[in-house]
């Protein structure tokens, strides 16, 4: 379902910005969203759209200046949005951008995985986010389940997204939000593209790919020289 639509009043309305939220005092978005580099292969993967933000720890409220309700998602994507009203608020107002964001993603973690399945599920829906998805590193430890989507539905709550075993290692789920499908692989968070039939790249991924390229041209350049031609 498309995420619902509230008309912006940015020019009418003035109030403070998003306060300051302490960091999480854990390791697990460092482990499982920022040193894969996933929001940098989710920027590649939607580079030719504009205004796609993919953002961090960045705090959502309904309302500019009404603070009272605000969740912060461990990985948030949003189409159509302003990636510079963002950094000058200081978070994310639905009411400021136009709509909410569009794909919310939480990593289990033992202070917040409670919250994650229950309050966070039932502010998420009344933001009108498009897709809530759980990822659960211990494969079901601190979740419900290793992996676990929903998806609004048109009388605004969620409704799971089916989630399909591969074998006793992997699992995924399709979002309809991001054109892809969201996997658990042995823990691991991967994102799966069904149009290439490939993975989102990772940092290592990516380096090795760039490795592989730099080898294959100093070849190359090599078998030229011995050809006796100009390099």
């Amino acid at each position: 379902m498309t995420a619902r639509t509230i008309t912006s009043t940015a020019t009418t309305i003035t109030a403070d910005p998003f306060p300051d939220y302490p960091p999480r005092d854990d390791m697990l978005n460092f482990l499982h969203l920022s040193r894969p580099s996933h929001m940098k292969s989710l920027e590649r993967f939607f580079a030719s759209r504009p205004s796609v933000s993919v953002v961090s720890e960045v705090p959502v409220s309904q309302r500019y200046g009404d603070y009272s309700r605000v969740r912060i998602p461990d990985l948030m994507v949003s189409f159509d949005s302003d990636l510079d009203m963002m950094v000058e608020h200081n978070g994310y107002a639905i009411d400021r951008q136009g709509s909410p964001p569009d794909f919310v993603l939480e990593v289990a973690s033992v202070s917040t995985a409670a919250r994650d399945e229950t309050q966070k599920r039932a502010d998420y829906a009344l933001f009108g986010i498009s897709e809530y998805w759980r990822f659960d590193p211990t494969g079901g430890e601190r979740y419900e389940a290793a992996l676990a989507g929903d998806r609004l539905a048109d009388d605004g709550s969620y409704r799971p997204v089916p989630i399909e075993w591969l074998d006793d290692d992997r699992c995924r789920g399709r979002s309809e939000a991001l054109g892809l499908y969201v996997c658990w692989e042995s823990g691991h968070l991967r994102f799966y593209d069904p149009e290439t039939r490939q993975y989102l790249r990772t940092y290592e991924e990516e380096a090795d790919r760039a490795d592989r390229a730099e080898a294959e041209l100093a070849r190359l350049r090599a078998r030229l020289q011995e050809l006796g031609e100009d390099v």
